[in-house]
């Protein structure tokens, strides 16, 4: 799992409280919409709006506000046209950062993470720049106490690409139209699912061995994350496990 994937972890393990909780069912929320919107109000049908309901209700955000979601994005309720867009850029020490974005507003939102970049510490760049770095993929976190010969067999035939063991869970990796099956052929035979999302996946990765370049880097992800438009930071940095540590603490 890159650094990035598990700082993500551990701020989601520190539960940073009601303020962090409203942001993420906001942006849960704006995803459900924009993909019922792209896609229909048929969850069957609809793979991408299905993976958002159940990453919405993985969250614990509420039936009925999914559906009113839902309904905003076919029409049959008012509400914003949000527009999915993509931003590139660099951390500092030569970090690849690629991120999410949907809004109402491509013109305020742009020149608001060119601002974002710039104040933490890093530079915008061009499309393109570094989106070759990193592949759309599902990730699946499943607990540590699974046995490893009865998940590979499920996932690999349900269509999974890898399986990783990280410190006390497994990472089973999907091509990204996988994610779902993949899913449900592992709780159909009772394997608990901690998460699972989509992702972008970096194809290498900056090691950062010290406190002092890990803490710039996370100061630009970070800034990111907390903008109310993005949806995802992805970013090609790996942190040993005892520095992301000391930085969490």
């Amino acid at each position: 799992m890159s650094g990035h994937s598990k700082w993500a972890t551990i701020k989601h393990k520190k539960g940073a409280a009601d303020k962090a909780r409203g942001k993420l069912f906001a942006k849960l929320i704006r995803q459900v919409e924009v993909a019922a919107r792209e896609g229909g109000s048929d969850i069957e049908a609809n793979p991408t709006l299905r993976t958002m309901f159940q990453k919405a209700r993985d969250n614990s955000v509420p039936l009925d506000t999914i559906e009113r979601a839902i309904k905003r994005g076919t029409g049959e309720l008012e509400g914003v046209t949000y527009e999915s867009v993509h931003y590139e850029g660099y951390a500092p020490n030569g970090v690849a950062v690629y991120v999410d974005v949907l809004t109402d507003n491509r013109n305020r939102t742009g020149a608001e993470i060119r601002s974002v970049f710039t104040r933490a510490g890093g530079s915008l760049a061009e499309p393109g720049a570094v989106a070759w770095q990193f592949e759309r993929k599902g990730v699946i976190i499943v607990p540590g106490s699974v046995d490893e010969d009865e998940l590979m067999e499920i996932a690999l035939e349900a269509g999974a690409d890898d399986i990783v063991a990280e410190g006390d869970t497994w990472r089973v990796t999907t091509g990204a139209g996988d994610l779902m099956a993949v899913r449900v052929a592992l709780e159909e035979r009772s394997v608990a699912v901690e998460s699972a999302d989509l992702t972008m996946l970096p194809t290498t990765v900056v090691q950062l061995a010290q406190a002092g370049e890990a803490k710039q880097v996370l100061a630009v992800i970070d800034a990111l994350d907390d903008h109310d438009d993005v949806q995802g930071v992805y970013a090609n940095f790996d942190i040993p496990d005892d520095v992301l540590e000391s930085l969490s603490a």
